[in-house]
């Protein structure tokens, strides 16, 4: 059970560290500033600012990878992005 928990975990996290680099406000002046080096149109740099898919296996590899290495710092870490995500979640399901 407790690993079943500690993937549900991570994958919220991922999902929450994935919004915010490719779609919170908070990083919107770094995206555009790769934007204009890289278009986010095509293959690149600039398209993986935009793409939920690509960008959030980028992102689960050093999140598994932490996990791998330190399940408790990882859950301690990666919680806090979980819960935000949760928290959206069912938000947006209580509207």
């Amino acid at each position: 059970m407790t690993q079943l928990l500690d993937l549900v975990i991570l994958a919220l996290a991922v999902h929450r560290i994935t919004r915010l680099i490719i779609a919170d406000v908070i990083l919107e002046k770094f995206r555009q500033r790769v934007w204009k080096k890289h278009p986010p149109y095509g293959n690149g740099i600039g398209y993986l600012l935009t793409c939920e898919w690509c960008m959030s296996l980028w992102v689960a590899t050093p999140v598994y990878a932490l996990y791998r290495i330190n399940t408790d710092a990882a859950i301690l870490v990666f919680g806090a992005f979980a819960l935000s995500s949760a928290a959206v979640i069912i938000n947006r399901a209580s509207q």
